[in-house]
């Protein structure tokens, strides 16, 4: 008797540790999975934040800026069916854990351009006329003669023979062709980036408790959530960074982070994002293939007993036995054969269709949206880069993470069955949608341009012609139409260039620079001294920060709303499928969402941007680059 009691005490601590270690094994990867989820969002908002440094680092429109960005979902695109479906059958924490190694090698491979680039040489009109004593006078307006003409740069249709030659030899120095680079890294990123969320979630439903199932995973995509909160501060704080730190002396620099000819650090944060998820990657090495499933307590049991159908989409075959706890050896030929079956099976779910379609239309708008938002309220409200990315960073993000969490706590607490979720789910989306709507109204107007948003006496311009940029007071100037240096008069008005604004002299140095005797600024009876023109574009309206609170707050609260719909949504997926096909149908969604959601969206809503542009700048080699002025109206 003694003898027994020992061993069913044996059994009973040896049955405790291993209840335990399961716990401790099941909370590292819950944790681990929230660590790489971090660092993934981390990564990739980065890059977001990031868009506008490198479409002006490498003088290329926002249309072309957006096939670079979609590079991330065509890696995706490449393995994401096979990744899923195979996946589920092999070591999964290990597959995420090759992905964060692969996504941390796209990462450094996208900041590799920025070390054999060369130095930035941002566009400008000024001239220098060297004094005898080493000093240097700059002289914005010059006689026909006496200028060399900036706009007599190669066109399409002038380049031949040497010219070409010549050309090719200056776009080589210029590094303008290593974007090539940042298009394989981030395509390389999205191809690491396939196995974690399709594996993750899948091995953490084939574990958990059903009720706790919402809750984790609102655990995980709150903590994934601050990954784009700290990525856009990162990117803010590097958007202030000259792109050369270092290698060269700052002072020498005329322009600063709020001019649109400036371009942040952006190399930086790519070495550090790259760092983070190569350190994420580790935990997943170690962890077993799977995990035995959580056990219910009686309260759940009997719950799980009155189960209506409500509770599930998923009409069970009672005649299939439930799959033995011992898995049998499969191979890669079985696999095969019973892909195709298990599409055919997946896609005649009806709820499944559903939610792909209105998946679609979502991410449709949200990847146009974030994309290009830091550079619309550049634009639209006269804020820096840097400040931009910052207030998204730090205001809509975390509404977004509250949004989460705050709709798995109602599931949980109501204990809502998939009914419920979808009701949420709509309620969400009509909200977000009437905020968002509400947005297009909040706007401060078109910045006061002379010839390119009003005339040269201040009255709106109906319509743009790079001709429209002249004028009688700057007739006797021989200016370059294609560059843009822009200037802010005291008259209130910012002139494409100091020679357009027919400025003769100037005092100062680098940013202290100030142009006088500028023949048009004012009205002509004003003296010279009155007729003055400071370095950048003038700043918008006094009421425009009034506007752009206004236009935060709406932006705030529709995040905040949207994201309420996220965690029952996410619920409603893994409700209505078979338990075999849950890798599957979330590897499917993400390939259809990134195929014609993610894809797309940057590279046609960059076209329609790049169609607002008003003022091209020029490429170092000459031809048109990033555009430097939009039309906001039409932009909003």
């Amino acid at each position: 008797s003694t003898v027994q009691k020992s061993e069913n005490l044996v059994l009973k601590m040896i049955s405790l540790s291993l209840s335990l270690f399961l716990l401790c094994v099941s909370q590292l990867f819950l944790f681990s999975m929230s660590f790489v989820g971090f660092a993934k969002a981390f990564q990739g908002s980065y890059m977001k934040s990031s868009i506008t440094q490198i479409e002006r680092r490498f003088d290329i429109p926002s249309s072309f800026i957006g096939v670079i960005d979609g590079s991330f979902e065509i890696g995706n695109l490449l393995v994401i069916a096979f990744v899923s479906y195979f996946g589920a059958k092999m070591h999964r924490p290990r597959l995420i854990g090759a992905g964060c190694l692969i996504m941390a090698l796209g990462s450094f491979l996208t900041a590799l351009p920025h070390f054999f680039q060369g130095l930035y040489k941002y566009e400008t009109t000024i001239s220098h006329s060297s004094e005898a004593n080493g000093t240097e006078t700059i002289l914005p307006c010059l006689n026909n003669e006496s200028r060399p003409q900036g706009d007599d740069l190669p066109s399409a249709e002038t380049q031949t023979g040497d010219v070409v030659f010549a050309l090719a030899e200056c776009e080589k120095v210029a590094g303008s062709s290593l974007w090539v680079y940042v298009f394989l890294g981030n395509m390389l990123r999205g191809f690491g980036e396939t196995p974690v969320m399709p594996l993750g979630l899948s091995y953490l439903d084939d574990f958990a408790k059903k009720e706790n199932t919402a809750f984790y995973l609102a655990f995980i995509q709150t903590v994934t959530i601050l990954g784009p909160m700290f990525g856009f501060m990162l990117g803010s704080f590097c958007a202030k960074l000259y792109v050369d730190i270092g290698a060269v002396d700052l002072d020498t620099i005329t322009i600063n982070h709020k001019d649109s000819r400036w371009v942040g650090a952006w190399w930086l944060g790519f070495l550090l994002t790259g760092a983070v998820m190569l350190l994420a990657g580790i935990p997943f090495w170690f962890l077993p293939r799977s995990l035995p499933k959580q056990e219910k307590s009686p309260d759940n049991k009997s719950a799980d007993a009155q189960e209506g159908e409500q509770d599930t989409f998923i009409t069970m075959d009672s005649s299939k036995s439930p799959p033995s706890e011992k898995q049998e050896p499969v191979t890669m030929a079985a696999l095969a054969k019973d892909f195709l079956p298990s599409l055919r099976r997946l896609f005649s779910n009806t709820i499944y269709l559903l939610i792909i379609l209105t998946n679609l239309v979502q991410v449709n708008g949200f990847i146009g949206l974030i994309t290009f938002k830091p550079k619309f309220i550049e634009q639209t409200y006269g804020q820096s880069q840097s400040k931009a990315i910052f207030m998204i960073g730090i205001l809509n993000l975390p509404a977004v993470a509250l949004g989460i969490i705050t709709g798995g706590f109602v599931m949980k607490r109501f204990k809502l069955n998939v009914l419920g979720a979808a009701k949420i789910c709509i309620a969400a989306s009509f909200f977000s949608f009437c905020l968002l709507l509400s947005q297009y109204f909040v706007h401060c107007g078109n910045i006061h341009v002379a010839g390119l948003t009003v005339s040269y006496q201040g009255e709106p311009e109906v319509s743009y012609q790079e001709q429209s940029l002249l004028s009688q007071c700057n007739s006797g100037c021989s200016c370059s139409l294609k560059h843009w240096d822009p200037v802010c008069s005291n008259n209130g008005l910012t002139y494409a260039s100091p020679c357009l604004a027919g400025c003769q002299s100037s005092t100062g140095v680098g940013k202290e620079l100030v142009y006088q005797n500028c023949t048009c600024v004012g009205d002509a009876h004003l003296p010279a001294a009155n007729r003055s023109a400071v370095l950048g574009q003038c700043p918008h309206q006094d009421s425009c920060d009034h506007m752009f609170k206004i236009y935060m707050g709406l932006s705030v609260l529709g995040a905040f709303i949207s994201a309420c719909g996220a965690t029952p949504g996410y619920v409603i997926l893994l409700r209505s499928i078979q338990p075999d096909l849950k890798s599957l149908s979330l590897g499917m969604q993400t390939l259809i969402a990134r195929t014609l959601g993610g894809i797309p969206p940057p590279i046609y809503f960059g076209a329609l941007i790049d169609g607002t542009c008003l003022k091209w700048g020029v490429k170092r080699c000459g031809g048109r680059g990033a555009c430097r002025l939009y039309d906001s109206n039409a932009f909003r």
